[in-house]
């Protein structure tokens, strides 16, 4: 059954023949031979049991059957015109969407320049953006929620994700101007170990890294308080309940119009911020171009 079926090329020749005329007309505005073209009408005629145009010496005329098809053939190739229209609308990135999952301090600090580049360059595409802690910025992307994804650290083996590592980010200690880091300069460890903290809950990747700082010193942190979001760490910085420290990109989070920040001489690890895809399979158009965007604007670590 499905071998009967005209192709795209057979609807273009009745349509064109039945507008030329003439199989020389029709053969050179298709590109083929008279004989081609004959060859074709008649396999296509064979296969639909109907005769679709009379012939005589120097002219052919749809017959009823022929008309009928014409005019079918006519929405054919309409429909597969449109069909490859929007189609290079989505291989040309203007069209479509592009959903990016990524830690809050990275959608804070780092997102925003990097999509408002993108964004002129493609200002008809629909980007979705997703805050989530590391892990979740994972789950998205393993599932296909999400295209791509802004996540600290390295992916396990068994997560079937592609990781390319953009850049580190620093750890600085951050206070009220009038609390323990008055004093603009650079803090140790040894000093900022004993002044009282607030932390990130347990699980963030950034806890991780600071609870590994302590242990460094033989310390084990114990928060005055300890918060899930950024926004709560820096409202009770600047009340001045205690010091945190937190990678630099998590500033902008943070009201930093009412803080200090002091760098850390020695302590001993950075974040490392990378983009996560889903491995083994072609990523969009879309997610390619912003993937290339951040390769060219974030130039990927040693």
């Amino acid at each position: 059954m499905y071998r009967n079926i005209p192709s795209l090329t057979d609807f273009r020749i009745v349509v064109t023949l039945k507008e030329a005329g003439s199989f020389r007309a029709a053969a050179e505005t298709l590109g083929m031979s008279t004989s081609a073209l004959s060859r074709q009408l008649a396999a296509l005629e064979l296969r639909l049991g109907s005769r679709l145009f009379d012939r005589d010496t120097r002219n052919v005329t749809p017959t009823a059957s022929g008309l009928a098809f014409a005019r079918s053939a006519e929405r054919m190739i309409h429909t597969a015109e449109d069909v490859m229209t929007e189609f290079d609308a989505y291989l040309s990135v203007s069209h479509g969407q592009l959903t990016i999952a990524g830690l809050p301090s990275v959608t804070a600090g780092l997102l925003p320049g990097l999509l408002s580049s993108f964004s002129r360059a493609h200002p008809d595409l629909d980007l979705h953006i997703i805050d989530g802690l590391s892990g979740s910025v994972v789950d998205l992307v393993e599932t296909g929620q999400a295209d791509l994804g802004f996540t600290a650290g390295t992916i396990s083996a068994r997560k079937r994700l592609s990781f390319r590592p953009l850049m580190d980010d620093t750890f600085v200690a951050v206070g009220a101007p009038d609390g323990p880091l008055a004093e603009d300069r650079v803090y140790s460890m040894v000093e900022l170990v004993e002044m009282p903290a607030i932390a990130m809950e347990k699980g963030a990747s950034v806890r991780e890294l600071l609870d590994g700082a302590y242990q460094r010193f033989d310390t084990a942190l114990t928060p005055r308080f300890e918060v899930a979001l950024l926004a709560t760490a820096g409202a009770l910085v600047a009340e001045g309940l205690g010091i945190s420290i937190l990678p630099t990109m998590t500033l902008p989070v943070l009201p930093m119009e009412r803080l200090v920040q002091r760098p850390i001489s020695d302590f001993g690890a950075k974040r490392r911020i990378g983009l996560v895809w889903q491995s083994g399979r072609s990523l969009s158009p879309a997610a390619a171009a912003f993937l290339g965007h951040v390769q060219r604007n974030l130039p990927a670590i040693a």
